[in-house]
């Protein structure tokens, strides 16, 4: 029998990981704690997610708590599994003292980000907001402190400047399974002595509000890069055109001679490699759109439609 473990995880981040601890031969996997489905965006209809999936696909048991600290027959049930570890990786609730306490060693949990910095919700986000050459992954031991205990293992994760959300969110989806592995097969044999934090370089990530996934070209053109690739395939930023919203799904920058002469959110130039705008200090090519009502495309071809022109503003001043 191998290492008895029960999985908490949600989204598709955690499907590789759940997925190798179920296909190797030194895991037994007892259960995957989940959310409850949600209705669909499209259709409303409710849709089990890829995780539970693979769960009933692998013959293992699916519990889906709406409320895990409210809900003490789940909490018995897991009990039952006399299970070595809990992981958990973006399962989405807070686990109280009496869950942590249950398995036989620890509740371990994998975090997108080299902690202590960007603990919270959001760490992949923020990373590529600070304009960071790196981010990572990090195996820690849960407390009930926000993501403040003991770091198992970090596998570091260089970023360069085209790096957005979607292939960070999927590189740290692929890279997660070796470092759990890891991780708990030194804990288990008591190879691997877990670090304490140092709090004091603690930072700390927020949820993105409506007002801030509207891009604002006042903004040095540094910035307005990194917020489109930060929230490129989830909440994606925007600017507004004749009173429709327009997302920006990719930009870059460009060099423009005489854009001192333009006013921030002017358009300054059209070409086929996309819509060049005035930012604070210098100019922001505009490469990849998603127009209010239609599906991507190139900024240029929607260009064509919209009637850019040199001159023209895009967006609204602060």
């Amino acid at each position: 029998m191998g290492i008895k473990v029960v999985f908490f995880g949600s989204p598709d981040i955690a499907v590789p990981s759940f997925e190798a601890l179920i296909n190797s031969n030194d895991f037994e996997v007892k259960a995957l704690v989940t959310q409850p489905p949600k209705p669909s965006k499209r259709g409303k209809k409710i849709t089990d997610s890829n995780i539970k999936l693979a769960a009933i696909e692998a013959g293992v048991d699916v519990l889906e708590p709406f409320k895990l600290s409210k809900e003490p027959e789940i909490i018995e049930k897991l009990k039952s599994y006399d299970a070595d570890f809990f992981v958990t990786f973006a399962f989405g609730q807070i686990l109280s003292q009496e869950v942590l306490d249950i398995p036989k060693f620890h509740t371990v949990n994998l975090h997108a980000s080299l902690l202590p910095k960007y603990r919270g919700a959001n760490p992949i986000c923020a990373a590529l907001l600070a304009g960071d050459e790196k981010t990572g992954i990090t195996t820690m031991i849960t407390v009930l402190e926000l993501d403040a205990g003991d770091i198992c293992l970090t596998k570091e994760i260089k970023l360069d400047f085209d790096t957005d959300f979607v292939k960070l969110h999927d590189e740290i989806s692929d890279k997660s399974p070796d470092l759990i592995i890891e991780t708990l097969k030194g804990l288990y044999d008591g190879s691997l002595k877990p670090c304490p934090q140092n709090s004091y370089d603690a930072t700390f990530t927020k949820k993105m509000t409506k007002e801030e996934k509207e891009l604002s070209f006042e903004n040095k053109k540094n910035d307005v890069h990194n917020k489109v690739r930060a929230y490129c395939g989830i909440n994606t930023c925007h600017f507004l055109f004749n009173d429709k919203i327009v997302k920006v799904l990719k930009t870059d920058f460009c060099d423009i001679d005489g854009c001192e002469n333009f006013k921030c959110g002017e358009v300054i130039s059209v070409s086929k490699d996309g819509i060049s705008v005035k930012c604070s200090d210098g100019a922001i090519l505009i490469k990849t759109v998603k127009p209010e009502g239609k599906g991507e495309m190139a900024a240029f071809a929607w260009s064509l439609g919209a009637k850019i022109k040199c001159g023209d503003k895009i967006g609204r001043l602060e």
